[in-house]
């Protein structure tokens, strides 16, 4: 069976590199090149190995793995750090990215606003997409509300939350979930926000589960799927977020100002628009 699936995943259209494909897509628009400083949080050896291929140089990669040496992502950086609050300072790195670890987190949303604190320019993140669909495949098994096989595939010891025992709740973001989080972690000014779209059929945790009749339940809805992913991407259960950071001071709201990197209001603005009652 285990063989068959590994056939079916590999034909079945929707397991293409969608992490490296991304990646490319941003770097062909010039918003990450291959010269900047990236950090990537909830990190591990596929990281390494996608942003290797396509062409990054400068990477450290992050995680809270105590079984890390230090030298597993040669040629680039490890450092121990919890996403939720990394010890580097404001626009430390050019680029951050979290490839499906931020549902690992106590909270996803503090760790994407250390995301955003850290990068000068931007990040690119990938999580579990919410929707309709997305649901009923939990309620049917297909999915997880809670990440239960990652835990028993680590020996039961890391892989929840935290990377800890306990698996973790999965938190499945919508594009105005991002949006919101954003634009109210850093209100100075418009940013830009890119979404790209995947179906990822679960393999890895069907190999394990002991009931074949589920198995056999999605490899026959596989055409299905594949179908109405290509139709209507935005019922994918994956997806992508770019979100790239206002420019100081071109991108500031009018209601701002700046002076370096400082930013305050601007009093003449509101002066000329409201009156004391």
């Amino acid at each position: 069976m285990s063989q068959l699936l590994a056939s079916l995943a590999a034909r079945s259209g929707l397991t293409g590199d969608f992490y490296a494909e991304t990646v490319r897509a941003v770097m062909r628009a010039g918003s990450l090149r291959p010269e900047m400083r990236v950090l990537v949080v909830c990190g591990g050896p596929r990281d390494r190995e996608v942003l290797l291929a396509c062409g990054l140089r400068d990477v450290t990669i992050s995680n809270l793995d105590t079984r890390m040496r230090g030298d597993e992502f040669a040629p680039y950086e490890w450092s121990f750090q919890d996403a939720e609050g990394l010890t580097f300072g404001d626009r430390s790195f050019d680029f951050v990215i979290a490839h499906s670890g931020l549902h690992h987190c106590y909270s996803p949303h503090r760790a994407l606003c250390e995301m955003h604190r850290v990068a000068r320019v931007g990040l690119l993140v990938f999580e579990p997409h919410d929707g309709k669909l997305v649901r009923l495949g939990v309620k049917l098994n297909v999915g997880q509300e809670y990440e239960t096989a990652a835990v028993f595939d680590n020996g039961m010891t890391f892989g929840g939350v935290h990377n800890g025992p306990i698996p973790n709740y999965v938190y499945r973001w919508t594009e105005d979930e991002v949006k919101k989080a954003i634009q109210s972690y850093s209100p100075i000014g418009r940013h830009r926000f890119s979404f790209y779209y995947a179906t990822r059929v679960p393999w890895s945790r069907l190999r394990m589960l002991k009931s074949r009749l589920l198995v056999g339940a999605v490899v026959v809805a596989l055409p299905v799927v594949k179908l109405v992913s290509a139709l209507f991407p935005k019922v994918c259960n994956n997806f992508a977020f770019l979100v790239l950071k206002p420019s100081v001071p071109e991108d500031l709201f009018p209601w701002l100002t700046a002076s370096g990197d400082t930013v305050a209001l601007n009093e003449a603005w509101l002066t000329e628009r409201y009156r004391k009652v």
